[in-house]
């Protein structure tokens, strides 16, 4: 099969997408088991507290919202036998699918998510997940949403607790999400000032002057100022 005709059928596949109710009617489907462990680990996982979480809370404060309203929707991608480039594309049609979606009268945006589960990568491999996030999350910051990288080996701390690992699943995914004002620690990670920049840019835009907490805004603007001079200097 080609480059092309491999793409055109994964990506024939891309609207099916299933909420985590429509999940239990998917018994028969082969991909039920991956379906059913992420949606299990997303309720006692991420849409639970966790001791080791440093704050009050579930892992994920919007996720028993979003279960509530129906609003994740879950996909299954095959990576057997795909090129990164083949798999940046199909990630990145789900940016399109995701901004093109329209919000039930019953869900918040705030809510909504997608998660694309790769069963097929195994724990030898989940460099080429987090290739794939690093690649296209400026992509997906610029258009104002936020895409995190999960798997078994995520070295990635808790905002609130340095050895607590929330971004770790049972299996690689890639979530998709609705950018937050309290992002933005996740915006100031890049130590190229370049990429930082477009971030903050990014960040400042989306929001604009709708902010709800003041001392967000103002470190955002002080950071962006920071990454200016940092650029300026390695220019000089």
């Amino acid at each position: 099969m080609t480059f092309k005709s491999t793409t055109y059928s994964i990506l024939h596949k891309l609207m099916q997408l299933y909420t985590t109710l429509e999940i239990e009617q998917l018994k028969q489907h082969e991909d039920f088991p991956y379906f059913l462990e992420i949606t299990e680990w997303v309720k006692n996982f991420l849409g639970r507290p966790h001791p080791n979480l440093g704050r009050p809370g579930a892992v994920c404060p919007f996720v028993p919202y979003s279960l509530k309203s129906n609003s994740i929707r879950l996909a299954v991608i095959r990576t057997k036998d795909l090129y990164p480039e083949q798999l940046e594309e199909v990630v990145g049609r789900y940016r399109s699918i995701f901004l093109g979606m329209e919000v039930k009268e019953q869900e918040l945006a705030i809510n909504k998510a997608f998660l694309i589960i790769f069963p097929d990568i195994d724990e030898g491999a989940y460099q080429v997940i987090d290739n794939v996030q690093q690649k296209l999350k400026p992509l997906f910051v610029e258009s104002g949403l936020m895409i995190g990288e999960f798997h078994k080996r995520n070295e990635s701390p808790g905002l609130h607790n340095p050895n607590f690992r929330p971004l770790r699943s049972p299996i690689p995914l890639l979530a998709i999400r609705f950018m937050v004002e309290a992002d933005l620690p996740f915006l100031l990670s890049p130590t190229d000032p370049h990429l930082r920049i477009k971030y903050l840019e990014a960040y400042l835009k989306h929001f604009g002057y709708k902010f709800t907490d003041e001392t967000k805004f103002k470190n955002a603007y002080q950071a962006l100022a920071l990454a200016r001079e940092e650029l300026t200097a390695i220019v000089r």
